[in-house]
């Protein structure tokens, strides 16, 4: 069932991609990427092989977070539980917007935590590499980068049950219960104490706040990527994985990691000298439209 799911998202997130390629990069930037690959690859190269070192770290170090949380809170004294705390704070929020649900809200919230957010994630990648300036793709893998980073340590930190384990009576697992089919994909990824904050949120406001910043020359895309990054935070509260206070958590997550991102790109020589300069993302416009 796991292959079978992961070959539906594989094709459903390809079409998108190809669809949007059509939609906001254009023919001349394909173009110029024929010529110009060799270059942009080696610019990404050192975060991408970073990148690429966090996920793996990352997946093998999920499988023991939540035995290393309990272990810190019980024993040590470094971890905390905040699942009631949280509740204090929001109370039965996530319960009134359930109270919202309908067969079609369902539908589309399933669609963009699954679809949406895995498209939201690839799409720039691809947008960006497009670009002779390679400030932005860089800057946007490195975002990525601090947001696993930091979201693990966080994970380890502080721990947290969602809405529908604190009250499973009065919040549905509405992702699982109309599309069971999703559990052998998630259950790869997620862990019950792992909810703060949102990293589905934060790396989907790191998306929207990129698109922001490179909004002159991707102008559609920048409208695009807000809808689409309001539309996954939304879904993690809607479907009961999250609280509201994880996915504001989530959005400070990427807010800082964009900026650091900003701050950290092009600080190094091997950037320097692999790039051949650094120019900034106000300069986007004058050599990329």
């Amino acid at each position: 069932m796991l292959a079978q799911v992961l070959v539906q998202l594989a094709v459903v997130v390809t079409l998108m991609v190809v669809v949007s390629i059509g939609l906001f990069v254009g023919r001349y930037r394909l173009r110029k990427t024929r010529t110009e690959w060799r270059g942009r690859i080696r610019a990404a190269a050192p975060i991408t092989v970073v990148l690429a070192v966090v996920l793996l770290f990352n997946s093998i170090a999920r499988q023991i977070v939540p035995d290393l949380s309990w272990i810190g809170a019980v024993r040590l004294g470094t971890a905390w539980n905040l699942t009631w705390t949280i509740y204090d704070i929001e109370g039965q929020f996530i319960v009134w917007l359930q109270s919202l649900a309908s067969p079609w809200l369902t539908a589309y919230f399933s669609f963009m935590y699954i679809y949406g957010y895995v498209f939201l994630l690839v799409f720039p990648v691809v947008a960006y590499f497009a670009l002779s300036n390679t400030r932005p793709m860089r800057e946007l893998l490195t975002a990525y980068t601090l947001n696993y980073v930091f979201g693990l340590m966080l994970y380890v930190l502080v721990i947290a049950y969602g809405p529908r384990n604190l009250m499973p009576e009065l919040v549905e697992a509405l992702l699982y219960d109309t599309y069971p089919q999703y559990q052998h994909l998630t259950r790869q990824v997620n862990r019950n104490t792992n909810v703060f904050p949102s990293l589905h949120t934060s790396l989907a406001a790191t998306v929207s706040f990129l698109a922001y910043r490179t909004r002159e020359v991707y102008p559609k895309w920048n409208v695009v990527a807000a809808a689409l990054g309001v539309s996954v935070a939304t879904s993690t509260m809607y479907l009961g994985i999250h609280w509201a206070i994880d996915v504001v958590a989530g959005i400070v997550l990427a807010y800082v990691s964009v900026e650091l991102a900003h701050h950290l790109v092009g600080r190094w020589p091997v950037s320097d000298w692999i790039d051949g300069r650094v120019p900034s993302v106000d300069g986007l416009r004058n050599r990329d439209s």
